[in-house]
Formats: structure tokens, C-alpha cells, sequence
């Protein structure tokens, strides 16, 4: 299978400064592609990458600051460019900005690099025109490299190897189905009533971004003050990137260990996390409600989750399905009974015809489940010798949220 290694690089001022200088080369070979793709396609024709290909060759003849890069280099930026036209629209393509852009580019040739270890905890990499790159050696690559990808993150610069490990994928998996259901307050809860969450960014950092935010709010565009605020608010939210990336892996690692179907909500984040402003003609409503759910969304990773567990499921054998995630949240999975007031509260969950009660997104977990085809037992055991009680015992009232279920999975800060 072909995974991914990423490791942290210790450049020289001059390898720093080449590497600034592939990025802005390859993110002006992006910019003036897309917009030649742009202008075909208002006058009605198409571009491609074949002779988009051949006129970057003439155009490396006629400026030089384009043979700076290696031209694999560049041909591999116009090969993501063609990708992501036919994949999402040539229109919905996203320029690359100066400033708000991360510098990146890929070695698509295995074969031109070479990695040898040097100690117990450096290795380096031989890069075409970069020569050798120093970075640190977490873990052994495992395989061969196939290509290799520079970028900076927060003033760090990294390595991503792809490498074929010559592992088969898996065939079957021994283990029960599970139904996930991804919520703005817990990140993830099972059908069988576990619920996996954390905090990823500690109150002292919240508190430091929202100053940073009012301090960069008040600095001039272009200034240097701008722009040590804005590395500022970068190393924060790398932090909280860090966490949510672990958090995902950590809990699609178990998931995908333990059962063999794994079952989500086709949800279309992009679409549900849209601005609610509007136009100036139809202003929308609840616009800072709209914004505060955007963020919550956001924050809990769902499209990571499951980017996570399709990765980890690779593995494992473990099947991932997506089902519509139309009323899951308000359908009672012990009778089938539909209502919006079924859900009490965020945590709640009360059928108003058979008087079902237990946790909404267990419930919910369990809808998920069975549109997938997968009954789920009264007492929710799915085969394993140890039942999950589908009620609480007592009162709902008589028993807080945060005792009625223990969260699963990194502590919280």
C-alpha cells in the first residue's frame, strides 16, 4: 500500500531561502495556469495539462527565473492544477495567494531521491537541486519512496515521503458493525454508546488568539507588526491542528480495529459550514448563529474524521459506508417514529409515541447503523458478550449529561 511519512526539516538559511523561492515560482505557475484555463473556458474551449506542459518549456526559454525550480517540479503543479479543475470545476478552483498561502511543491520522481539515516535521530534526503536535506528521524519510512513533498507550516519546514511499504490490504475482518454519529458537542458517538471527544485548544489559547485577532485588526496591511501577529496566530492554530489530526487518528484507529463496518453520514461539510451573510438585495438571518454552528463544525473535525478512518480502514479491511443523514437525529430507533420533537435537547431524546428515552446521539449512532442495512439488537450488543443499556436508569433530569456517559479518548487539557 502507499502511505505517508511526514518529518520535520532542519534547513540551512540557504535551503531555506531556495525553497521560498520553488514555492513563489510554483505558485505563479498555478495562478497564470488557472487563469489561462479561465479565459478558454469564458470563450468556450478547453485547456489542459499536455500543452499547458509545452508552453511552461517555452516559457522557461524566455524567463529565467522559471529554471530556477526543477521542471518535474513545476510539470507536477500543473498535473494538480488539471486534478483539481476536473475534479471540482475550473471556476471553483482556488487561487493561491501570497499571503495567505503556505509554500509547497512536490518531487514526483522516487527514483532522483535518496534517504539514509545519519543517527539515532536524524536522517536526511537527497533533493534534486535542494541536495541534502536534513530532517528528524521519528520513524523508519518503511518502503520506497515513490515522491516526495516540501512544505512550510508555521515557519517549519516538513517532508512528506510517499512510500509503497509492499503490504497487501487486508481481507476480512472479524469484527461488528458500528454507526457514527459526528456532533458539534461530542465529536463522535458510536451506536454501541461510546462517545469519543476532546478539547484541542487549552482556555490560555483561546484567550492569546482573540487578543491576537483584536491586535491584527488594529495593524496596518503590509506591515511588519502584521505580519509577526499573524506568525503569532499561525503557531496557535498549528497547535489545535496538531491535536484535531491526532484526536481523528487516534479514534479511527480504534474503530477501524474493532469493527468491520464502519457506518457515516454523508455529510457535505463545505456546503453546511456556508457563510448565511447573503446579498445586499436578500441579507440572510441568524448570521452569527449561523457563524457560531460554523465554527463548532469546524472545530470537531467531521470531513477529517472521516478522511481519517477511510485511511485507517485501509488497514484493517474495515468497509466504510456512507448513508443519507436525513432525519437521523429526530426518528426513534425503537419504533421508527419521525418528529422534531422527539429531541428534547442537544443531549436529550424522547419519542413522543412510544416514550422511548435515552442519549440523542446514541440514537441517532443507531439510526446511522440501521440505514446501512444493519440491525441493532435491543440491547445493542451486536454479537459481543457485553450488552449497552439503551436506558438510563431513573430520570433524565435526575442524572447530569456528564455523568450518564464516560468520553473515550485523549484527556482533555
Amino acid at each position: 500500500m502507499l502511505v505517508g511519512r511526514k518529518y520535520r526539516l532542519s534547513l540551512t538559511a540557504e535551503q531555506a531561502e531556495m525553497a521560498e523561492e520553488f514555492g513563489n515560482i510554483c505558485r505563479s505557475v498555478w495562478n497564470t495556469a488557472l487563469e489561462q484555463r479561465r479565459e478558454y473556458r469564458r470563450r468556450g474551449a478547453w485547456m489542459n495539462y499536455v500543452p499547458q506542459a509545452a508552453e511552461l518549456a517555452d516559457a522557461k526559454r524566455e524567463h529565467e527565473w522559471l529554471r530556477a525550480a526543477p521542471s518535474h517540479v513545476l510539470q507536477q503543479t500543473l498535473k494538480d492544477l488539471d486534478k483539481a479543475c476536473r475534479t471540482h470545476g475550473t471556476f471553483k478552483v482556488g487561487w493561491r495567494s501570497k499571503t495567505r498561502w503556505n509554500p509547497s511543491f512536490r518531487f514526483p520522481a522516487g527514483n532522483l531521491i535518496t534517504v539514509e539515516r545519519l543517527n539515532r535521530k536524524r536522517g536526511r534526503a537527497k533533493l534534486p537541486k535542494l541536495g541534502w536535506v536534513v530532517f528528524r528521524w521519528s520513524r523508519h519510512p518503511g518502503g520506497e519512496v515513490r515522491s516526495a513533498t516540501v512544505s512550510r507550516k508555521a515557519g517549519h519546514w516538513y517532508i512528506s515521503f510517499l512510500v509503497e511499504d509492499g503490504v497487501l490490504p487486508p481481507g476480512h475482518h472479524a469484527g461488528t458493525p458500528v454507526g457514527i454519529d459526528r456532533g458539534v458537542v461530542v465529536a463522535a458517538t458510536t451506536s454501541t454508546g461510546k462517545f469519543y471527544d476532546r478539547e484541542f485548544a487549552t482556555t490560555g489559547e483561546k484567550t492569546r488568539y482573540r487578543r491576537l485577532q483584536q491586535r491584527l485588526a488594529r495593524t496596518r496591511k503590509g506591515s511588519a507588526n502584521r505580519r509577526k501577529t499573524v506568525a503569532s496566530m499561525s503557531r496557535i492554530m498549528v497547535r489545535v491542528t496538531d491535536r484535531r489530526a491526532d484526536f481523528t487518528a487516534w479514534t479511527a484507529n480504534r474503530l477501524t480495529a474493532r469493527h468491520s463496518v464502519v457506518v457515516l453520514e454523508d455529510l457535505r461539510t463545505k456546503n453546511m459550514t456556508a457563510s448565511a451573510k447573503g446579498t445586499e438585495a436578500e441579507p440572510g438571518r441568524n448570521v452569527r448563529q449561523k457563524a457560531g454552528l460554523n465554527r463548532a463544525i469546524l472545530d470537531k473535525g467531521w470531513h477529517r474524521m472521516e478522511l481519517a478512518i477511510r485511511n485507517a480502514a485501509r488497514s484493517t479491511g474495515t468497509q466504510v459506508v456512507l448513508v443519507d443523514p436525513a432525519y437521523t437525529s429526530q426518528t426513534c430507533n425503537r419504533c421508527g417514529h419521525v418528529d422534531a420533537k422527539n429531541r428534547e435537547s442537544q443531549a436529550v431524546f424522547v419519542c413522543t409515541a412510544c416514550g422511548h428515552r435515552g442519549h440523542a446521539d446514541v440514537n441517532a449512532a443507531k439510526n446511522i447503523l440501521s440505514a446501512a442495512g444493519h440491525a441493532v439488537p435491543a440491547c445493542g450488543d451486536l454479537g459481543v458478550t457485553r450488552s449497552v443499556k439503551q436506558e438510563l436508569p431513573g430520570p433524565r433530569e435526575a442524572v447530569p449529561v456528564r455523568l450518564a456517559f464516560e468520553l473515550v479518548g485523549i484527556p482533555r487539557l
